[in-house]
């Protein structure tokens, strides 16, 4: 049988971590692999998911199937971080996923069962998996334009536009917050514009909702969520809290569905269950009862929330001294951007013989695209990045 199959496409940024790995330069940056890193170049365990953790293993007494919907105290938990009071919860239905990924799985086959071959409209660029995901689940892809390489800005007049021009049945792909890969956001009035338009032409919205609190906090981060929740009938969410929470191996996340009304919303989680008790039947229990377990206990919530603040500060912190730093050897205000970009992302725009260069003569790792994690900045090594950039460029 597999002599009919041909070799898959390696994935790009796993194949990224296997050359830096590889890579015996002591001085080598890694600023390619989506994950937080602290000042010691470590991905920590949170304390309150430590705490929580402690706590759950002290007072567990089984370890028997949750249902296929997955922890409801975590779907609970995570419906009021994410929809405070946007909307009616009777048309709200939520399921544990396994992380993000695993949400826009299950959800893009949703819409495929409702609609199917429908298109979903995604931004230029967008996270890697997005595309792979929605044509394997049977969908159409096209894309919006979104993010404009000469300002390192959002195209937003172009992107409202292309909107504008949609239609029910269509499917309209958007960052929550932080935009991966790009880092530029919408702001606040141009979230409410994207709602209207959304309520005038009736497509459908499905946010990506992968780094809330990692932007400019929970409440800041949730705006364009809630904004259109409360403005449209329905919307289609996936969760993830594997960035906010650090909860990257436990894949934890939810797909949330919101309907018109509540007799539509339960024919919709129909189908949904069915969806996941045909794919991997339930979702595993550890991560999502650290979530619950620290949403739920005011004491945890408290310490969670200072610890993502923690990690937002840094990453902006690192965003401002990149910037100055580049400015300070460059005399140019070229890269500016990367302080007003938001999130753990920035796409610096460079060529990919740049990269190229930056990866060989250097050893600073980042994505084909010039995407890097701000993240992965050494808090020591600012002045040296910076120049490197430059020289890549010859602008040093």
């Amino acid at each position: 049988m597999f002599e009919t199959l041909t070799k898959a496409p390696g994935d790009k940024i796993l194949a990224l971590m296997g050359e830096f790995a590889a890579d015996s330069r002591p001085t080598k940056i890694d600023l390619g692999v989506g994950v937080y890193k602290d000042e010691k170049g470590v991905t920590p365990v949170m304390s309150a998911v430590r705490k929580a953790e402690e706590r759950m293993l002290s007072s567990e007494k089984t370890k028997t199937y949750l249902g296929i919907a997955g922890n409801k105290g975590y779907g609970e938990a995570v419906l009021e971080l994410v929809l405070g009071d946007s909307v009616a919860r009777d048309r709200v239905r939520i399921a544990q996923a396994p992380g993000g990924t695993g949400s826009l799985w299950v959800l893009m086959q949703l819409v495929n069962r409702a609609r199917p071959g429908a298109t979903v409209h995604v931004s230029a660029p967008t996270w890697a998996n997005h595309n792979p995901i929605a044509l394997n689940s049977g969908l159409e892809v096209a894309t919006y334009p979104y993010f404009d390489p000469t300002t390192r800005g959002v195209k937003f007049e172009q992107m409202l536009a292309a909107i504008d021009r949609l239609g029910p049945g269509d499917v309209v792909l958007l960052h929550g917050c932080c935009h991966n890969p790009t880092g530029a956001n919408l702001s606040e009035a141009q979230w409410d514009q994207v709602a209207a338009s959304l309520a005038r032409t009736g497509a459908l919205p499905f946010i990506d909702l992968a780094y809330l609190g990692f932007g400019d906090g929970i409440e800041a981060d949730i705006y364009g969520t809630r904004k259109i929740l409360s403005s449209v009938p329905e919307t289609l969410i996936a969760f993830s809290g594997s960035k906010n929470f650090g909860l990257y191996r436990e894949r934890v996340g939810a797909a949330i569905l919101v309907a018109r009304n509540a007799g539509e919303a339960e024919t919709a989680y129909s189908q949904l269950l069915n969806i996941i008790r045909g794919a991997y039947s339930q979702p595993p229990d550890h991560g999502a009862e650290i979530i619950r377990t620290i949403l739920t206990d005011p004491a945890l919530r408290a310490e969670w929330e200072d610890e993502l603040a923690t990690m937002r500060n840094r990453m902006i912190s690192l965003r401002k001294k990149l910037s100055d730093a580049i400015r300070e050897r460059s005399n140019s205000t070229d890269f500016d951007f990367v302080a007003d970009h938001r999130g753990m992302f920035s796409l610096l725009g460079l060529s990919t013989e740049a990269v190229d260069r930056l990866k060989a003569g250097d050893g600073v790792y980042m994505t084909g695209d010039s995407r890097i994690n701000v993240a992965g900045i050494p808090e020591d090594r600012v002045g040296d990045l910076a120049e490197a950039f430059l020289t890549a460029i010859g602008r040093a």
